[in-house]
């Protein structure tokens, strides 16, 4: 039998606010399964986002992808998080992660030990949903006295919680503590295989995959509208998800010769685009998802790909 991921969609960071609720609808209405929020430095906040589409939708389950920790006292975000959980249970998942080091910088909130400061954060936070009271560790930078949430503010269901993060010890630590991880895009099957296995987990763990997505029943079609959004891709950060496909060296080739982010995404052969994104056929697109179930991403979110992503549901859904 052809395993399958969870199949959701993410929600434009920059999508026009008159969308926002409209697009959480629209994916609710057509059946994807997961919804994923983004919370980035200087766009909309992922909790207030996460809040807004949960009301506004029946069943999509909503993550958030990702909160930095360091920005958020631990004891208030469990408030958040348990309020989110308590008024929809079973709906929610929780995105955690470092955030991007510039951007914490910039507003004074690079922790001294990200690894240990991030695994402590889950860790307590997992403990204040669950209703237990904690006092942190001597020098502990998250220095928690005797605080527990009320039992009136206790989930029924606590959350999944992820962690957001690339990099063999971060990802070895979401082995340890978290109940999944998120993989930033492109998530191919590959990188998932290279991924899982430097997180180790000992039980049960979940992958959620981020792809640019288009689907066309003209595959060229679907590949010249993801190719843009995969411009990026070639910045040094992202070698993790490049280096364990067959085709590395020749990428970064490509990448080193591009005088510019648009000169190499047009370049990019469309064989490329058809594993550096969910884009392509209906088949072929459903084809990509069962091999990245086959490699262990329980699901898999789409990006949608074009100027109009409220337009690009539909067909994004043919795949369901």
């Amino acid at each position: 039998m052809t395993r399958t991921p969870a199949v959701g969609v993410m929600l434009p960071r920059d999508l026009d606010p008159t969308q926002v609720l409209t697009f959480a609808r629209r994916a609710d209405d057509l059946g994807f399964d997961e919804l994923w929020v983004v919370e980035d430095l200087g766009f909309r906040g992922g909790v207030a986002q996460t809040a807004a589409v949960l009301a506004a939708t029946t069943r999509i389950r909503v993550g958030i992808g990702i909160l930095p920790a360091a920005v958020r006292n631990v004891a208030f975000a469990a408030m958040e998080v348990a309020t989110l959980a308590q008024l929809f249970p079973g709906r929610v998942d929780v995105g955690i992660g470092h955030g991007m080091p510039d951007w914490m910088r910039s507003v004074g909130a690079w922790p001294a030990r990200p690894l240990t400061f991030l695994e402590e954060y889950v860790t307590t936070l997992r403990a204040l949903l669950r209703g237990e009271t904690v006092t942190s560790a001597p020098g502990s930078p998250l220095a928690l006295v005797d605080v527990a949430l009320d039992p009136s503010a206790l989930p029924e269901v606590v959350p999944d919680l992820l962690t957001g993060v690339r990099g063999p010890r971060s990802l070895a630590a979401a082995g340890r503590v978290a109940d999944g991880t998120v993989l930033a895009e492109p998530t191919t099957p590959e990188y998932a295989r290279a991924a899982l296995a430097q997180i180790a987990p000992s039980g049960p763990h979940r992958v959620a995959g981020y792809d640019v997505a288009a689907v066309d029943d003209d595959a060229a079609a679907a590949y010249a509208a993801a190719r843009p959004a995969l411009a990026w891709i070639g910045e040094p950060d992202w070698a993790v998800h490049i280096d364990p496909l067959p085709f590395a060296a020749e990428f970064h080739a490509l990448r080193a010769s591009s005088a510019t982010r648009e000169e190499f995404a047009a370049r990019l052969p469309d064989e490329w685009v058809a594993q550096l994104a969910l884009a392509g056929t209906p088949d072929a697109v459903r084809a990509r998802l069962a091999a990245l179930a086959e490699a262990g991403v329980t699901s898999a979110v789409l990006l949608p790909a074009g100027p109009d992503p409220l337009a690009a549901l539909p067909s994004l859904a043919r795949v369901l």
